[in-house]
């Protein structure tokens, strides 16, 4: 019987199936572990069980004397130094595909909501500046027919790509070597479905926006360093761009009385991409999937260095 470290409570039962095999420590509170609790937990761990939110760096790594096995709670492994996992034999595994169809689901939701300024129209019905129909009022734009820009077209990419056919509109696919600045001026809304690396840290920043059209709207359901979040209320309050529908934002949580959340068009909700029920409780099974294996010393269902184990 091995220990685990677990971050934080997860829905579902996967982790009785954990406990039924190990001993299992689960994080108690809302907010992650702080830095010296975290290091202090997992230090006598075989097993850790992380979240997005949790740095695992090479020093919480080198910290970790007995650690065999990373499963992170997540499609995204920035957070985890797998160079240094792989250095010391140490598999770290992923959870994509279970919450695709989700983050599909949310996407094209973001969409809508800002083009149609769903948003706006509920605050006016709430502040009471609906005062009757009107032909002009709260005028958006259609999804139909529009031009969208997938960067990125990997499972969550080619997910709302199927969405998007549905819808009547015209899909344009950026893949990982493509150049945007052909492509940027032609899109009605640009969704970003890539992972966060350093090429990819900034992707869309102050020239980026520029070149998006005046009417264009910017989807962000991946990480937040994609975006240059300053550039983006510049230009949300410039009018270079109609509006940004975010899952992500760098900071994340952006606190409550950032610029971002009150340039006109934003609208921000807090990273609930994969957040149904069914989702997080597939995540969490192939989570516990993942460490079970990794900790009997069998190739992880879902790994992103699948070569680790010695």
């Amino acid at each position: 019987m091995s220990r685990c470290f677990v971050t934080r409570d997860l829905p579902g039962r996967a982790l009785d199936r954990l406990r039924a095999e190990h001993e299992v420590d689960v994080w108690p509170d809302r907010f992650p572990p702080p830095r010296e609790r975290l290091i202090e937990s997992a230090r006598s761990a075989q097993g850790l069980l992380c979240m997005l939110t949790d740095p695992i760096d090479a020093d919480l790594i080198a910290a970790c004397p007995d650690l065999r096995a990373i499963s992170n709670y997540a499609v995204g492994v920035d957070n985890v130094d797998v160079a240094a996992a792989t250095a010391r034999a140490i598999p770290v595994g992923n959870t994509p595909g279970v919450l695709t169809e989700a983050t599909g689901d949310l996407t094209l939701a973001l969409m809508l909501a800002s083009l149609r300024r769903l948003p706006e129209g509920e605050a006016a019905v709430r502040t009471g500046e609906w005062l009757t129909w009107e032909p002009a009022f709260l005028l958006g734009s259609d999804l139909h027919r529009a031009t969208v820009l997938l960067v990125g077209g990997g499972r969550i990419g080619q997910a709302v790509a199927r969405r998007l056919r549905g819808f009547g509109a015209r899909v344009v696919v950026a893949g990982r070597d493509d150049p945007l600045d052909a492509l940027l001026p032609e899109a009605d809304v640009v969704s970003l479905h890539c992972p966060l690396t350093e090429k990819t840290r900034g992707l869309i920043g102050a020239d980026e926006l520029k070149a998006m059209k005046p009417t264009a709207v910017l989807v962000n359901t991946a990480r937040g360093p994609i975006v240059d979040t300053a550039a983006l209320e510049h230009a949300l309050r410039a009018g270079e761009i109609a509006g940004a529908a975010l899952d992500v934002t760098d900071p994340e949580p952006l606190p409550a009385d950032h610029p971002l959340l009150t340039a006109p068009g934003a609208l921000v909700v807090p990273h609930m991409g994969s957040a149904t029920q069914a989702a997080r409780e597939a995540m969490a099974d192939l989570a516990v999937d993942n460490l079970l294996a990794g900790l009997r010393g069998e190739p992880m269902p879902q790994s992103v260095n699948p070569g680790a184990p010695s």
